[in-house]
């Protein structure tokens, strides 16, 4: 894992931005805290709710998944459709609760890592933290410009669902934040709880 140094503000603070690649293995996942920012390369997939549903429909018949989900990212994405010349069209963050109920049974099975924006449950954030995995927060409202660091895109399953289809992305430097990690912080939380202190020192 690669890692890079900047510096920002007039306090000159120094931030370190770490670079990841798919598959994560669990030495990965517990190198990554709450609160870091991440460029990750390599495939994700791509899954909404409805292609959640399919999948763990999947696994309560003991039935062999479309991809070995192993070590894995999902990004919750519905891409627009390419414009020509484009490998993919904007590919903003879904917000995350919609995959909630579906999530615990994928990390059971090996998930290590999502992509959305938004809290979690209580329940998915129990279980991130009992399968040792990471959730990551992409920038909402950047989709286009999310969508120049995918280098790839192809359909892997579920065709009918059309954007919401799964599909296998290759990226390159894709930005993101760790908002849960394997340890049980939440980075939804500790900002509101910093942001009080902040306010009570003032």
């Amino acid at each position: 894992m690669k890692r890079r140094q900047s510096t920002e503000g007039r306090g000159q603070r120094t931030e370190e931005v770490k670079r990841i690649t798919t598959p994560l293995t669990a030495d990965i996942v517990k190198t990554l805290k709450s609160g870091d920012r991440v460029l990750l390369s390599g495939k994700i997939y791509t899954a909404r709710d409805a292609a959640h549903k399919r999948l763990v429909e999947l696994i309560d018949r003991n039935e062999r998944l479309p991809f070995d989900i192993s070590g894995q990212v999902i990004y919750y994405v519905g891409p627009t459709p390419a414009k020509p010349g484009y490998v993919i069209g904007s590919a903003g963050p879904t917000t995350s609760y919609r995959m909630d109920a579906y999530t615990p049974k994928l990390l059971s099975i090996g998930l290590k890592g999502m992509i959305g924006k938004g809290m979690r449950s209580e329940e998915v954030k129990k279980a991130i933290k009992k399968y040792r995995a990471v959730y990551f927060a992409a920038i909402g409202g950047l989709g286009a410009l999310l969508s120049k660091r995918v280098k790839s895109a192809r359909v892997i399953a579920y065709d009918d669902l059309g954007p919401e289809a799964i599909r296998e992305l290759e990226v390159e430097d894709f930005p993101l934040i760790v908002i849960n990690d394997c340890y049980g912080n939440d980075l939804y939380i500790k900002g509101v709880e910093e942001y009080k202190r902040e306010r009570t020192d003032d």
